[in-house]
């Protein structure tokens, strides 16, 4: 088992991505502590995942919230005794006309997004520095490599994630932790269950044409899922990739390559 003996922190744990990563990490014999907005959804994922309680932790979570991670942080490490692995997972996303993309649409996306990665790295920096070794992962998205039209506040915060992946990849190689970020493609999580309609209204298309849409453009011509997303995850997480920081790696069948 390529994870065994680690202790990984997992935000949005409670559904979609952050569940699937979740699942592979516990296959690989991580300790798991899952942060999630809504306490009831991380547990529900470890009783999904028929985790043994002693080996998984639900923490309920406002990633936004500095103090709140803080003190999520703090709990994690008082019951495993160190956190080896953190990954920023918890995210939200809107498709929306820029000129009617809110104020308050803005700060939340970026509150949750990038602030929340931000919140996520300092806590664990902070005491991966102790150990002298570390893994973040941090999830940015193909969006985060090329613009898209009505998804303006979504793009800057995944841009944005990317560019502090690489800040603090430098800044902290010398204490051996390793920074990366995971760039998927179209992931058809519970986020989408909010998002498909007005995707279909973009892209002038019926709701039900919308998956074929994107499989018609990937050139490997099937949408990425989420057990794609937490393998990768798995390996930027162990050993294997011990000579790999800085790194967006893309997870989008060809579309993206760069």
């Amino acid at each position: 088992m390529k994870l065994i003996n680690k202790v990984a922190v997992i935000t949005g744990g409670g559904s979609g991505i952050g569940a699937g990563i979740c699942r592979e990490f516990l296959k690989e014999g991580a300790k798991i502590a899952i942060c999630d907005i809504s306490k009831e959804k991380a547990e529900q994922t470890i009783d999904e995942l028929h985790g043994d309680k002693s080996l998984c932790m639900a923490v309920e979570t406002d990633v936004s919230n500095a103090r709140a991670v803080e003190k999520a942080s703090s709990e994690i490490e008082e019951k495993f005794g160190k956190i080896d692995i953190w990954v920023n997972s918890a995210g939200v996303s809107y498709i929306i006309p820029f000129l009617d993309c809110s104020e308050a649409l803005w700060d939340n996306t970026i509150a949750v997004n990038l602030k929340g990665t931000f919140n996520g790295c300092k806590a664990a920096i902070k005491r991966m520095i102790k150990h002298n070794s570390g893994v973040v992962l941090n999830m940015s998205s193909q969006s985060g490599k090329k613009g898209s039209e009505q998804y303006t506040a979504y793009c800057a915060s995944k841009f944005g994630i990317i560019g502090i992946t690489q800040s603090l990849a430098m800044e902290f190689a010398k204490n051996n932790i390793r920074v990366n970020a995971l760039c998927p493609g179209v992931v058809f999580t519970p986020l989408w269950d909010n998002m498909i309609a007005d995707y279909a209204s973009k892209r002038n298309i019926e709701v039900k044409d919308v998956r074929s849409y994107f499989e018609n453009k990937i050139p490997l011509g099937r949408i990425c899922n989420i057990e794609d997303v937490a393998r990768t995850a798995v390996f930027l997480a162990s050993d294997d990739a011990s000579y790999i920081t800085g790194q967006s790696i893309n997870i989008t069948g060809g579309t993206i390559m760069h």
